[in-house]
Parts: C-alpha cells; sequence; structure tokens
C-alpha cells in the first residue's frame, strides 16, 4: 500500500492506494485561513499537523489493515508558502500563504534585479517565498533574525513526519531562490534577500526517498518501520503526476481554489516577460509551465456568497446548453493576478450591468470571465513557445459541464474529461511514494487514467465568444488606474 498526502489551502487530503494503483479510501482534515489585514492570507503551521492527524486518523478507522502496510508515502502541498523556523524548529510566526500580496513592493524591487529572471527562468511574483522573506526583514526584523530554516508548507509536514529539512524541485523552484536550469539552490539569490543556503532545505528528486517515518507516528497508526516519504510536488506538480502530464505537450487545466494551465516540457523553457511560471516538474529532468490565476472557483465561491445560493445550484441554473456571452463581463481578480499582468493590486469587476442581469446572467460572467482569464494563460504559453492541441481538465470547477463547455470554447481546444476516479494532486503524492518506495520507472507508473467523454468547443458560439474575450482584454487596462490608484 502507499499513501498520498495532499496539503492544501483549505484542507489536507489523505488517500491509499495499492500496488495496481487502485484507490482504497481517503479522508481529510478541514483548515481555514486567516485574513488579519487586506491582501494578506496565513495558516498556522500546528493546523496543517492537526488536519493530516484528522485524515490520518479517519483513514486508520475505516481501513486499519490496508493503512499498516503502506510501504511509501508521498507528500503534496500548496506552494510558495513561507514557514519560518528557528534553531530548534520552533515556527517564529503563522506562514504567508500562496495569495498573500502584501510583499508586492519587495517582490518588484527583487524583480528589478535581472539576476532572479535569468536564474530562476520566471518573474518574482509577490506570492513566492523570497519577497516573503523580504517582506519579514522590513518588517519584522527581529522575527527575520532569529530564521533558522525556511520550510515549504508541505515540507514542514515532512519535518513533522520524518525529522529531516528536505525539499524537492518543483515545489523549490516557486521560491525565487532556485536555480531552475540547474535544479539546484542559488546562493547569489538567497544572499540578495540575506539569505544563506544553509538555511534552506536539502533538495532531491520528487521521485527519491527524503526521510523515513518517525518510529513513534509509525506506531500511532499501526504502520511498520522504515516507511519511506518521498520527495513529493508542489500541489500542481502532484496533479501532473496523478493524471499522467509527464510527458512533453501533455497538458491540464486545473479549476480549484486557483486555476492553472498546465503544460510538460520535456526541457527547460523559461520565458518570464511571458509571466509564464518555468518550473521543475517532479520527475527527474523533467520541467513544466504554467499559467496560473488566483481565483477559479474562489470566484464561484464569491458569487455564492453574495448571493446566498450554493455553487451548485447556481450553475445548475444556466441549464446544460452553451449560452452566448450576455454582454456581461466579470474580471475575477479578487486576490489579484499572475498570468499575464503580474499585478497584485488589481482587483475584480463587473461591467455592462444592467437592469435585465439577473443572477443567471452574473453567475454566467463568472463563469466566462475564468474561462477567459484561462485563455490569457494559454496565450502566455504560445509567448513562450508552447502550443497546445487539447487539454484535460481537474479540480472540483471541473464538476461543471457548463463551465467545462465555456473553457473549451473560450480556448478553442477539446478538453477531455477522466473517468471515474480521484487524480488529483494526492493520487500523485501516492504514486510518488510508490515511485520511492519499490524505485519503480515513474513514467510507467505516471500513466493517463481513461478519458470518459471530449468536450469539443462550440463553433456556433467561437465568433461571440472572440467578440466577449476582445472585451475582457480591454476591461484590465481601462481600469487599472481607477482601481489600483
Amino acid at each position: 500500500m502507499y499513501l498520498g498526502i495532499d496539503l492544501g489551502t483549505s484542507g489536507v487530503k489523505a488517500m491509499l492506494i495499492d500496488d495496481g494503483q487502485q484507490i482504497i479510501g481517503s479522508a481529510n482534515g478541514a483548515l481555514t485561513v486567516s485574513r488579519p489585514h487586506p491582501g494578506w492570507s496565513e495558516q498556522a503551521p500546528a493546523d496543517w499537523v492537526r488536519a493530516t492527524e484528522e485524515a490520518l486518523d479517519a483513514l486508520k478507522a475505516a481501513h486499519p489493515a490496508a493503512l499498516a502496510a503502506v510501504r511509501g508515502i508521498g507528500l503534496s502541498g500548496q506552494m510558495h508558502g513561507a514557514t519560518l523556523l528557528d534553531r530548534q524548529d520552533q515556527v517564529l510566526r503563522p506562514c504567508i500563504l500562496w495569495n498573500d500580496t502584501r510583499s508586492h513592493v519587495e517582490a518588484a524591487a527583487l524583480d528589478a534585479d535581472p539576476r532572479f529572471r535569468a536564474i530562476t527562468g520566471n518573474i518574482v511574483f509577490p506570492g513566492f517565498t523570497a519577497p516573503k522573506l523580504a517582506w519579514v526583514k522590513n518588517n519584522e526584523p527581529d522575527i527575520f533574525a532569529q530564521v533558522r530554516w525556511v520550510l515549504l508548507p508541505k515540507d514542514y509536514l515532512r519535518l513533522w513526519l520524518t525529522g529531516e529539512h528536505m525539499s524537492e524541485m518543483s515545489d523549490s523552484a516557486g521560491t525565487s531562490w532556485l536555480d531552475t536550469g540547474a535544479r539546484r539552490w542559488s546562493a547569489d539569490l538567497l544572499a540578495a534577500t540575506e539569505l544563506e543556503e544553509r538555511q534552506m532545505p536539502n533538495l532531491v528528486e520528487g521521485t527519491d526517498s527524503a526521510g523515513t517515518l518517525r518510529p513513534e507516528l509509525a506506531a500511532r497508526w499501526g504502520l511498520g518501520s522504515g516507511v519511506v516519504i518521498a520527495g513529493g510536488a508542489g500541489d500542481n506538480a502532484a496533479s501532473a503526476c496523478g493524471m499522467g502530464t509527464v510527458s512533453d505537450g501533455a497538458a491540464f487545466v486545473s479549476l480549484g481554489t486557483s486555476g492553472v494551465l498546465f503544460a510538460a516540457n520535456g526541457s527547460y523553457l523559461p520565458n518570464p516577460a511571458s509571466a509564464v511560471h518555468a518550473f521543475c516538474h517532479a520527475l527527474p529532468d523533467t520541467w513544466h509551465q504554467m499559467g496560473v490565476i488566483l481565483s477559479a472557483t474562489d470566484a464561484l465561491n464569491w458569487h455564492s456568497r453574495i448571493t446566498g445560493a450554493s455553487a451548485a445550484d447556481l450553475t445548475a441554473e444556466l441549464g446544460e446548453g452553451l449560452k452566448a456571452p450576455s454582454g456581461v463581463t466579470f474580471l475575477p481578480y479578487l486576490s489579484g493576478e499572475r498570468t499575464p499582468h503580474n499585478d497584485a493590486a488589481i482587483r475584480g469587476a463587473f461591467a455592462g450591468l444592467g437592469h435585465e442581469s439577473d443572477r443567471v446572467v452574473l453567475t454566467q460572467a463568472v463563469l466566462e470571465g475564468v474561462s477567459f482569464a484561462i485563455r490569457d494563460s494559454l496565450e502566455a504559453l504560445r509567448l513562450a513557445g508552447t502550443n497546445l492541441s487539447r487539454v484535460t481538465a481537474i479540480g472540483g470547477g471541473s464538476r461543471s459541464r457548463y463551465w467545462l463547455k465555456s473553457i473549451a470554447t473560450a480556448l478553442s481546444l477539446p478538453v477531455d474529461v477522466p473517468g471515474d476516479g480521484d487524480f488529483g494532486a494526492a493520487f500523485g503524492a501516492a504514486r510518488l511514494g510508490l515511485i520511492a518506495a519499490t524505485g519503480s520507472d515513474p513514467v510507467a507508473v505516471c500513466q493517463t487514467p481513461a478519458t470518459a467523454e471530449t468536450i469539443e468547443p462550440d463553433a456556433s458560439l467561437a465568433s461571440a465568444y472572440e467578440e466577449a474575450y476582445g472585451r475582457y482584454r480591454r476591461l484590465y487596462p481601462a481600469i487599472r488606474d481607477a482601481v489600483t490608484g
């Protein structure tokens, strides 16, 4: 048996699979986000441990024999979080999360140093880890002076599970400190934020062993000795492993809290000017590109809170058939935006509202706005040298057929829907645990699931969607100065 643990923003998911990669069971532990000031987003690392304990306790209650047979554990996690520890491995402050934008000034200052783009292959975004440390140095100098270790969220769980300070390439590529092409820490970039390599965890590939489960935890959940903990992956790379998106040209679109258009690459293809992320993949000698939007299902969930209707009810009101855009445009920039704007200060907007703009029209605009934001990422990928022929849909938002029809039509690409099963980050993490424990060939393990159906673009609405996308593109520069001041 093999276990995948995915540390997300809203919860921890633990999944058990067997040697044949059949899912035996899964369980969850809930998390909440603290937003003490506008633009801030934090979590207490102790809550990650508590949520993981809840998930594993539930797995033990439901599948004690299967859990006892686990040989390998893979970790996946939300990326970019700054988890700061002192010399005794005590947490110094709440973790600053991926969607926290307080460090936009520091990010711009680091990005102005040409070494960062040249070495990392990426813009220094406010959500990345390095500018967060610069913010701590500028605003919480007493805490900065005590920092002995900087860990990413899933690697804090690894420390709790194994006692090891270790990370891997895919997650570390999102810090702005990794030489992404060479797959190693950059001493120059660390020095630019007044840090040293000794404050970073040791690096392995995601398929390698990165410690073993501590005996006291193994005893708690009835596991044997010597359970291997894989290097694992950042959440998107882990999802790619779950989806089999590991070969050059394969791609998926993820509709989670954030939205991601992910393309696997057989070589390193950076193009920072396009605001596309060029990161290491979880498998050795592979890389990937991502366009990232900060609010995907988060935008629909916001709309749900405002209207008092559930997200499922809102999308059901749209019916089955894709509608032509109404003329109401929604910008889903509720937390700022990454691809393609790199704008932490921009905020969302509706435009084109009229007396006839009812709840259904607004819901349609929200879904279209996210679809057009993903189209922005597709255009950015094309500028970075990657052309896609189709994508596979994953994430909670992919349960909406209407949304998938909208995305297919906005992208002018077929969207494949996997067969029944959960092929997300927890499943990908479990696959990495299997590889690390058995030495199996990573590509052979990370196969693509069967496609249940393919949603084709609606050719009859192609011109209407293209026109609506043009309105969407014009709206950002039109409101940017008014919104950001």
